[in-house]
């Protein structure tokens, strides 16, 4: 009888890409780190890294996908009444737990995005998908104006306490906690004005969908004419 072939008992390729990224940006410079140090980390050819991954940016948004992962997963049922601020602050803070194991790697690339422009706005592209799951996950609705207002409130919360945290080592993060605190109340500030300037724009918005509505009628209307 045929032997069955053994599984393999390794994560699979896409999570040791990651892992191998995080492990080597822990041990050196994030611009040292090669495509073919990565492979070889992760026990792959360079072709089924391609296959994979087409970039170390493309690496670190799955190394961002798991850490979103791991907070929508640890989702806490029991604080659906509570105020919305204290919803955010327990998401943020499971989300710096989640990060914790990765702070030495974490560290390096802090180091190597803090002044690249386009890095920095890549990144922030990928913080716009990620907090509008996990501001979803706290019951927080995130459409329209005033929804990009909370998600970029929320991103400048965190990108602000994230410096901290990299240099925190009291035990329970309390540099961090404080930080969050002080960044939560700044935002809540700006919300409570964006609110007020929503509720002011409000009647001028069916104004001025009105008016686009009228005109694309008539334009409509001479098209028609014109074709008869």
């Amino acid at each position: 009888m045929a032997k069955k072939p053994e599984s393999d008992p390794r994560p699979d390729p896409r999570t040791r890409v990651v892992d191998a990224l995080m492990t080597l940006a822990a041990e050196r410079r994030w611009d040292d780190i090669t495509l073919d140090d990565i492979a070889g980390q992760a026990d792959l050819s360079l072709a089924d890294l391609r296959d994979l991954f087409p970039s170390k940016g493309a690496m670190l948004g799955g190394f961002i996908r798991r850490i979103d992962r791991i907070v929508l997963e640890g989702r806490a049922s029991d604080m659906a009444d509570d105020p919305t601020r204290d919803r955010v602050l327990d998401l943020m803070i499971r989300r710096f737990d989640a990060l914790l194991p990765y702070r030495e790697a974490l560290k390096s690339i802090h180091a190597a995005f803090a002044h690249d422009v386009l890095g920095l706005a890549a990144l922030n592209s990928q913080a716009l998908n990620s907090w509008r799951y996990l501001l979803a996950s706290a019951g927080v609705e995130t459409e329209g104006p005033l929804g990009l207002v909370k998600l970029q409130g929320a991103i400048l919360v965190f990108a602000r306490v994230f410096p901290v945290f990299l240099k925190d080592e009291g035990e329970g993060l309390p540099r961090t906690m404080a930080a969050l605190d002080r960044e939560l109340s700044r935002g809540e500030w700006v919300l409570r004005r964006a609110e007020g300037v929503d509720r002011l724009l409000s009647p001028f918005r069916g104004f001025f969908r009105a008016a686009r509505d009228a005109r694309l009628k008539r334009r409509d209307a001479t098209s028609e004419e014109n074709a008869a």
